[in-house]
């Protein structure tokens, strides 16, 4: 019989309070966020998304703490928006705003290139067209891909980028507008937004690495 593994040290998160949605995020971990009715089950939804997320991060040599079942800090708490109603964590946490050193821009770049990998690799194994909702609703494979895109093509604003969104199957297109994106990531920075009116830069990385994983985790779903 396998033997459970100790927890490991819990987890720093934020949660994101709007009116009818909650957001749960792992504050050192982008793209590992996930929202729901309520406080609790928004953290239910993100310890259950655990072994998912710890899969995508694994391609940038990272790990999460060990422990069969993740445990987590909550150290701060945020009014929502419209935006978090929307279903998008849509705002950053205080800490969000403190000095990110070289190294750990580093860290926080390569897991938005590791979210881009895992993506990329779940549309490659999906079929074109995706199991419908219970209403029969949902984008398919290439509408997900245009839309991830587009999305990407207006964060680039935020990050003191021209706006603009590379087409789809333009490999080299494509990945000339991530480096650019992970170029302005991979910078330290004392806390200021990395642009005028832009986002501080952990946010940055969480909003982006967590649309990817959304979505391709909604393929994932989706593929018969």
């Amino acid at each position: 019989m396998a033997m459970s593994r100790p927890p490991g040290p819990p987890i720093r998160a934020y949660i994101e309070v709007g009116g009818r949605r909650v957001f749960a995020s792992a504050l050192d971990w982008p793209g590992w966020s996930r929202g729901a009715k309520s406080e609790a089950l928004a953290l239910e939804a993100l310890a259950l998304y655990a072994p998912r997320y710890a899969r995508a991060v694994a391609s940038a040599r990272l790990a999460l703490p060990a422990g069969d079942a993740p445990s987590f800090e909550i150290v701060e708490r945020v009014g929502g928006s419209a935006g978090t109603d929307f279903g998008v964590p849509a705002l950053p946490a205080a800490a969000d705003a403190q000095r990110v050193d070289t190294a750990e821009a580093g860290r926080l770049s390569a897991i938005v290139r590791a979210a881009w990998t895992t993506f990329d690799a779940i549309v490659a194994g999906a079929p074109a067209e995706l199991r419908k909702g219970p209403r029969g609703g949902g984008r398919d494979r290439d509408k997900i891909v245009d839309h991830v895109l587009d999305a990407e093509g207006a964060y680039v604003r935020k990050l003191g980028l021209p706006a603009g969104a590379p087409v789809r199957g333009d490999v080299a297109a494509i990945e000339a507008h991530r480096e650019a994106i992970l170029a302005v990531l991979r910078r330290p920075t004392d806390g200021s937004p990395v642009a005028p009116n832009g986002w501080l830069l952990p946010y940055a990385a969480r909003r982006i690495a967590w649309h990817l994983l959304d979505h391709g985790w909604e393929i994932e779903d989706r593929t018969e």
